[in-house]
């Protein structure tokens, strides 16, 4: 199947959510007993569900998306290049009609596909859920309510899928696939887990578009391993 994947007919995209506010305390009263029963069976003996909001940023009802990133390889003049854009805006709203807007342009003609790691159980569906929340129409693409499998790999790639084989037991991060196969890693300044406090705490989202773009090149370069071709080095990345 890879084999006849044309990689630079692929969007690689990755996005960066936090929770919808800093911390529990500043919920609506409603919203925290909402939270607090959708963590009644996550949470350990004596543990208070307030102490988990900072997962808030994984779940669409409780989180949002502040940035995302879209990557996609082509050859210009011979040689590869890796182009890459991000949206990031402070409303949510706006970002996702500007990615939208792009993901249209870069789909409207021929087959074209977006690519993620764990996107079909994370990224793609997201990104769908807070479109209707914000009340952003969704482009065909991402228009997946009900979708069945096969009608998602008509659109989707999924590098996590890929890298299973059929083996629906374990979950493998890009982390891990990044040093086995010796990709430089995107966590070289910051991870999933420190979004909410660089964003939130530090107030510094350059640092997060940054990461989530590196992101977006770790998951084209898995998928160049995939395919056993030359990975997209640094002096190949271009800012669009």
């Amino acid at each position: 199947m890879l084999s006849n994947l044309d990689i630079e007919k692929v969007l690689f995209i990755d996005i960066e959510t936090v929770p919808a506010v800093p911390v529990f305390e500043e919920l609506p009263e409603n919203w925290q007993q909402l939270w607090k029963h959708k963590m009644q069976f996550k949470t350990e003996e004596g543990e208070d569900a307030a102490a988990l909001y900072q997962r808030a940023g994984i779940y669409a009802e409780f989180g949002r998306i502040i940035c995302i990133s879209a990557g996609y390889i082509a050859t210009r003049n011979g040689e590869r290049q890796y182009r890459v854009k991000s949206f990031s805006n402070a409303s949510e709203k706006e970002l996702l009609t500007q990615f939208f807007e792009a993901v249209t342009k870069f789909t409207h003609t021929g087959k074209k596909m977006l690519c993620a790691h764990n996107g079909y159980e994370f990224d793609f569906p997201f990104i769908a859920r807070r479109a209707l929340v914000q009340g952003v129409k969704l482009p065909p693409v991402f228009d997946i309510a009900g979708a069945r499998p096969w009608e998602m790999k008509e659109h989707f790639i999924d590098t996590l899928q890929l890298w299973k084989f059929g083996d629906y037991k374990h979950y493998t991060s890009l982390s891990l696939l990044c040093a086995l196969f010796e990709i430089p890693t995107p966590k070289d300044d910051i991870d999933g887990s420190q979004v909410a406090q660089v964003y939130w705490g530090e107030n510094d989202l350059d640092r997060i578009v940054r990461y989530c773009e590196k992101d977006t090149l770790a998951v084209a370069n898995l998928l160049l391993k995939y395919k056993v071709e030359e990975l997209i080095q640094q002096d190949q990345v271009v800012s669009v």
